[in-house]
This record gives C-alpha cells, sequence and structure tokens, in this order.
C-alpha cells in the first residue's frame, strides 16, 4: 500500500523521528526556569533560553519590551503592573504566504508556589509545572520548524513567532504585539496543550476580567451609622446583581471582595474583582451594557461611586467557516500520519481568541498532548513530543505548496 505522504513529506516527517530525547531534554530544561508571569528575573531567563535555543531556526529574533499596564490594588487605587519580555522571531516576511506560530513562556507557579520540580509518573508520563502548557508546546514548535527549514519546503513559506511573557494574565503587554502579528499573516498555529487523547479545542468563550472600586462614606457604626454609606454592601450588591447576567451564552463569577476594617466603622472602600465568559459576540455586547447599566443603578442605590477597571481581553472564537477551513487541514495531516484529529468547544481562553479576533484561521492547541494543567498534577504524554511536531511539520509543508490559499 503506497504512503499517503510524498517522498518529500516522508524525508521530512522522518528528520523528526528518534527526536523524541532530545525535545524532552530541552523542555525538562525550561521546565526548571521558573516563569511565573509575575516572576520578572524568571521570565527574562527564560527568554534567553528560548531566544539560544531558536538560534538554528534563522531569521531575525528580537526581544520586545511590553506594552504598559494596569490594575487596581485592594485599596481601590490603580497601580502599575509589570510584564516581561515578548520573544519576536521573523524568517522570510516577503514570501507570498505567512504563517503566525505562537507560544507562551510564562506560566500559573510563581516562585513560592510548592510545584517545581518535574518527575516521572509512568514510563510515558511527566508531572511537572509547564510541561503541558506550555513549554512542551514550545518544544514541539522549534522541532517542527527545525525540520521544515531543513527542508525543500522552507523557502516558499514565511513565519513569525510570537512567544509572550503574560498569556496567563490575559496578555496585556503582548496584545498589540499579537495583533499587528496576526495582520500581517495568513493563517495561525498555538501550541497549547491538546487533551490527553489529542482533542483539540475548536470554538473557545471570550473572557473578561473586571474591578469594581467603590467608594462610600466612613461613618461610626453605633453613634450615627445613617451618615456612613457602606462601599462593602454596595459591591455586594453589584455582585449579586452581575451573577444573575448569568444565561446560556454567557457565565459570570463574581470571585474576589476586597475592603472594609474595624467592626465600629461603616467601611468606605471596597473592590469587586469578576470574571464574565460570553460565548458569541453579541453575548459579549450585551454584557458589557449591562455592567455599565448595573453599576450606574447600584450607585444611585447606595449613594456611592464606582471605578470600573478592566475589558474583555479576549473575544469569543466561533469555529466559522474560517476556522473550519483550517482544522480540515489539519485533520488531513493528521490522518496522513495515522492520527484521528478531533476537536470540542471550550469554556477556556487563549491568545488564541486574539488572533481569531483579527480574521486569522488558527487552530490554538498544536502542543503537546497532556492535562492537569494549571495544577500541581499538570503532566505530559511524552510519546506525543514526535507525533505533534511531526504533524505540524507536515501542516507547515501542505501550507507551504499550496494547502492554504487566500
Amino acid at each position: 500500500m503506497s504512503s499517503p505522504l510524498s517522498e518529500a513529506e516522508s524525508r521530512l516527517v522522518a528528520r523528526i523521528s528518534g527526536s523524541r530525547d532530545a525535545m524532552l531534554a530541552r523542555l525538562l530544561g525550561w521546565a526548571e526556569i521558573n516563569s511565573g508571569s509575575r516572576n520578572l528575573a524568571g521570565l527574562a531567563a527564560m527568554a534567553e533560553s528560548l531566544r539560544d535555543a531558536a538560534r538554528d531556526l534563522g531569521g531575525t529574533a528580537t526581544l520586545v519590551e511590553p506594552t504598559p499596564a494596569t490594575a487596581i490594588d485592594a485599596g481601590g487605587r490603580k497601580i502599575a503592573l509589570h510584564h516581561g519580555h515578548n520573544l519576536h522571531i521573523v524568517r522570510r516576511p516577503e514570501a507570498p504566504v505567512k504563517v503566525l506560530l505562537t507560544g507562551h513562556m510564562d506560566t500559573v507557579f510563581a516562585p513560592d508556589h510548592p510545584f517545581q520540580a518535574c518527575r516521572w509518573l509512568d514510563e510515558d508520563t511527566i508531572n511537572g509545572p509547564g510541561t503541558a502548557d506550555m513549554k512542551g508546546g514550545i518544544a514541539v514548535m522549534f522541532a517542527a520548524l527545525e525540520a521544515f527549514e531543513a527542508s525543500p519546503f522552507a523557502p516558499h513559506l514565511g513565519w513569525e513567532i510570537v512567544i509572550n511573557s503574560d498569556e496567563e494574565v490575559s496578555s496585556p503587554g503582548s496584545a498589540a504585539l499579537l495583533d499587528a502579528a496576526a495582520r500581517r499573516c495568513h493563517l495561525g498555529m498555538t501550541y497549547e496543550p491538546a487533551l490527553p487523547d489529542g482533542t483539540l479545542a475548536g470554538a473557545r468563550k471570550g473572557s473578561g476580567n473586571f474591578s469594581a472600586a467603590v467608594t462610600g462614606r466612613a461613618a461610626h457604626a453605633g453613634r450615627e451609622p445613617e451618615k456612613g454609606r457602606n462601599a462593602i454592601v454596595a459591591a455586594a450588591d453589584l455582585a449579586l446583581r452581575l451573577k444573575a447576567l448569568t444565561a446560556s451564552d454567557l457565565s459570570v463569577n463574581p470571585a474576589k471582595l476586597d475592603g472594609g476594617g474595624p467592626n465600629n466603622i461603616v467601611p468606605d472602600q471596597a473592590v469587586l474583582r469578576w470574571n464574565m465568559r460570553p460565548s458569541t459576540p453579541a453575548a459579549e455586547a450585551r454584557a458589557s451594557a449591562a455592567v455599565a447599566a448595573l453599576i450606574a443603578d447600584v450607585e444611585a442605590t447606595h449613594d456611592v461611586e464606582i471605578h470600573l477597571h478592566g475589558s474583555f481581553a479576549r473575544p469569543p472564537k466561533p469555529l466559522d467557516a474560517n476556522q473550519q477551513r483550517l482544522f480540515d487541514l489539519v485533520r488531513a495531516c493528521g490522518g496522513d500520519l495515522g492520527l484521528d484529529i478531533g476537536w470540542r468547544d471550550t469554556g477556556g481562553v487563549c491568545d488564541g481568541n486574539n488572533l481569531a479576533a483579527t480574521g486569522l484561521a488558527v487552530v490554538d492547541t498544536l502542543g503537546v498532548r497532556g492535562g492537569a494543567i494549571h495544577s500541581s498534577d499538570e503532566f505530559l504524554c511524552v510519546d506525543s513530543l514526535e507525533e505533534r511536531a511531526k504533524l505540524s511539520a507536515l501542516l507547515l509543508a501542505r501550507i507551504a505548496t499550496g494547502g492554504w490559499t487566500r
């Protein structure tokens, strides 16, 4: 029976065979670097390690300063948020078709988190911080590109890489870089982990994180409470009203309430934080309007002032015809490699949401198979390293030979 791969494609895939141990060693070295989103020193070390590892890919590599960002602290004050540099690599920008490959170097594990080391769970499973999400994915990306650049397909395709330092905190310092790269390219490949069985994420909900700083009026709780304006009560009222917005196409999670002090003082400051996840652009627009109306009503009801901070940083990512076309190409490549590629909708978000919002077709779970991400049980299926690198390499080859037309 003849192979579904051409001779050149077979040689390309063969270059990746036997690379498991080298890929594993690379990602385990990265996993030893704590690169939590707020660990600027760790992120700097990770960025330099990634830049060194990418030298063989060619292209022009730069470390890009993050865009300034702010947040609201527990006292309701606006403060600066600091993020790490972002790695940007460009290769053959003059090519007629260009691919954007993205990943993130940050993890959710701070330097003082107890989960800092890797260990084998069995002969094919490693537990470790960032092994699946997504240092394993970056190892897959680099291995696929190394094989592709050594193939006859390479001259026909341009690519850009963006590996950002703040994806786990909604990419405030890298959103502009991602947006600009997406508008220069014709399709996207993002290396978030697939599920353990290889299933990819299809449609994704959007996500917005918000803070409301409530200012009331302090007063003695016993002598003249009527002169006070209780900021905590107002914030709690807002939390209940926000939760009531939950619908089939919108989830709302009031997550934290800061404020208050001694029991004998009417609290004059509170900060409410919440997350909203719309399934569609219409649900996002409805939620934005509802939040504004609720804040105005709570201000009037409780005679307080409320300052809103935050936005929908991740737009919804529907599986439209443009996205479906790229999924079909990935599925065809997987089928020719003996992989059954499927996908399902998810409430999780990633940079793929932002890329798709520019009109870019993007598959955003081309990384390793793994699971239990964002927990101390995070694991990587080691046999997926070669498997997923071959999938990406073949996908790049077919795009280079006309498998994707603008």
